[in-house]
């Protein structure tokens, strides 16, 4: 599955810094606006500590890790809904995006200059969001000129104009569509055909100094207050910090680094495991001395949808799918095992696939 986060914000907040940090591409990051251009795309590996496990007990040729793709989009000025700065470019470029990771300034900095001449995460938040807003206002009045002309004459085109009429409200309130109200069936219905910006869900990244990356700072609880009411996620990462980590080489010396600042983990190993949750996926594995590989699917999905994820023919001609949990093959230690204990289930079309699944699939086309 090609599932990308987009990395958002105003220039000068530390887009592009965290973006080499996740990916190790090197994004030009300079200290001025629009230094990047081009959306810049990074694979980035999703940590998954059942690989290692799962290649210990197989010994396979190679392991794949699941990967999210991270795309560092270029910074947005007031105005860009109506094409100033790079703004058009900007909204084409989020549009293709599963998710948003919306980078805010929350640190001080007289050598880095904020495009708009001082620190306010709240205010930077709020140009984003009106601009996205706006961008959206603009693509619901369309559907509504659309309907008004047959909303007298068909009810279904009617009960739409209503939804989408509330929504424009709900806009011009200053309000994103992922807080607007609306059963999933009528959203699906109405609202998903013009991919709103705001409807995307979004975590929220606070680009704090190291004092601030455990505890958060005044910057950080503002930030809280503003994003209260929004089903979103907030993370403290301190880019400059990552950069560090990034740049070493030894495992153990970037592990001894976070140990002496007091983390369990990086910022981007936390950013990475959140934006795999904030995507609602789950991950399956396939399981052979080819290959250990982990498998990217949505939360929901049944064995031929599974299955599918590896090639659309085994979704196709699925029959049916072999299926041991994880904590069993570490106790067994083999398929062979699991399988004289009784623990290798075979389950059907109906079977809802679980995070964690080691699956194997049988198909015929």
């Amino acid at each position: 599955m090609a599932l990308q986060a987009g990395i958002v914000g105003l220039p000068n907040v530390g887009k592009s810094t965290l973006f080499n940090a996740l990916s190790n591409a090197k994004a030009q990051a300079a200290n001025f606006p629009f230094c990047t251009i081009e959306p810049n795309v990074g694979v980035i590996t999703v940590p998954d500590e059942r690989l290692f496990e799962l290649e210990k007990l197989v010994s396979p040729q190679r392991v794949v890790p699941a990967t999210v793709e991270i795309v560092d989009i270029a910074g947005l000025v007031k105005g860009a809904s109506k094409g100033e700065g790079l703004g058009n470019q900007f909204l084409g470029n989020i549009r293709n995006t599963d998710a948003i990771i919306h980078v805010l300034r929350c640190f001080d900095d007289d050598n880095v200059i904020h495009v708009d001449g001082s620190v306010n995460p709240v205010r930077d938040k709020e140009i984003i969001d009106t601009e996205l807003q706006l961008k959206d206002l603009e693509s619901v009045e369309k559907k509504i000129s659309r309907l008004e002309k047959v909303a007298r004459t068909d009810k279904d085109a009617a009960a739409g104009l209503e939804i989408l009429k509330a929504l424009k409200q709900h806009f011009e309130q200053g309000k994103n569509a992922r807080g607007f109200n609306v059963n999933e069936k009528d959203r699906e219905k109405y609202i998903d055909d013009i991919f709103l910006l705001t409807i995307k869900p979004v975590i929220y990244v606070c680009n704090v100094d190291e004092k601030s990356v455990i505890t958060g700072n005044q910057y950080t609880e503002a930030v809280k207050e503003a994003v209260k009411d929004e089903n979103a996620e907030i993370l403290f990462i301190s880019a400059a910090i990552e950069s560090e980590i990034a740049a070493m080489d030894s495992y153990e010396d970037r592990k001894m680094f976070l140990e002496d600042l007091g983390l369990k983990e990086s910022g981007v190993v936390r950013l990475i495991r959140s934006t795999y949750h904030l995507l609602n996926l789950a991950t399956y594995f396939t399981a052979g001395v080819q290959e250990v590989r982990a498998w990217t699917i949505h939360k929901g999905m049944s064995a031929p949808q599974a299955a599918g994820v590896i090639h659309t023919d085994f979704e196709k001609g699925f029959i049916r799918a072999e299926v041991i949990k994880y904590d069993d093959f570490l106790k067994y230690k083999s398929e062979a095992a699991c399988r004289s204990a009784g623990k290798l289930a075979v389950q059907g079309k109906d079977y809802v696939v679980e995070d964690g699944d080691i699956m194997h699939f049988l198909f015929n086309v």
